[in-house]
């Protein structure tokens, strides 16, 4: 039970894994700051069982490897899935032909600006002291284990090490994403592209997967400031 209190091993590995026998599996692929913790939190109120994040997140040496084997046995254990790795470029394309018929949220900001500012705001908040992260204080952040933010900083943006929140090449990057992921389900009904802000939003949401609307909007959960942030020199 390495990693789990008693509560929730019971939960993530029995009674979860259980209720998602059978079921159809919902993949949420939104870049992170864009609604993703607002959409887990829904799922959970409707009573969906979604996947553990932080166990979610200790596959980062898999994907690397390009190894979607451990990722798709993790997917086993639930029915929604969100964040790392789920966010991350080709991951849905293996989780497509993994699980057939599965179903795909990709949630945007307002533009790629917003994006970018919430970003690195919720980074500098969290890892740079109020200003956005050098190289260095990635390496030294402890979320997950210490080193894991630099290790995602390079897999997924590759940007250089002087300036690793580079505001061109992250907005490229989230714009390719984006692009990709719209192109790849093409001629598809598999796929939802919502920004959580919009008034027909929860509407779309509660329609594609086939429950009942009981409210009008999402609740913003882990909401930052889409204001510019300076560089920590």
């Amino acid at each position: 039970m390495k990693g789990f209190g008693i509560r929730a091993y019971l939960k993530y590995q029995m009674l979860y894994p259980l209720r998602a026998v059978g079921k159809q599996k919902i993949f949420c692929i939104g870049r992170n700051k864009t609604g993703t913790t607002s959409l887990a939190a829904e799922f959970q109120e409707l009573g969906f069982p979604v996947g553990r994040q932080r166990t979610a997140e200790e596959l980062i040496d898999f994907y690397i490897r390009g190894n979607f084997k451990p990722i798709i046995e993790y997917c086993k254990s639930a029915q929604v899935f969100q964040d790392v790795p789920f966010s991350w470029p080709v991951t849905y394309r293996h989780l497509d032909k993994a699980f057939p018929n599965s179903r795909f949220i990709l949630t945007i900001r307002d533009d790629s600006e917003k994006w970018y500012n919430s970003l690195t705001k919720f980074h500098s908040k969290i890892f740079g002291q109020g200003n956005i992260p050098n190289s260095q204080q990635l390496k030294n952040a402890r979320y997950v284990y210490k080193g894991f933010m630099w290790k995602v900083n390079r897999a997924i943006y590759g940007t250089p090490e002087d300036d690793p929140y580079n505001k061109q090449i992250l907005i490229q990057h989230y714009e390719d994403y984006n692009e990709e992921v719209r192109d790849y389900f093409k001629g598809r009904n598999n796929l939802l592209t919502i920004n959580l802000k919009q008034p027909e939003a929860y509407s779309r949401f509660c329609e594609f997967i086939g429950v009942d609307q009981k409210k009008d909007s999402f609740p913003w959960k882990n909401k930052t400031s889409e204001k510019p942030v300076k560089f920590n020199n």
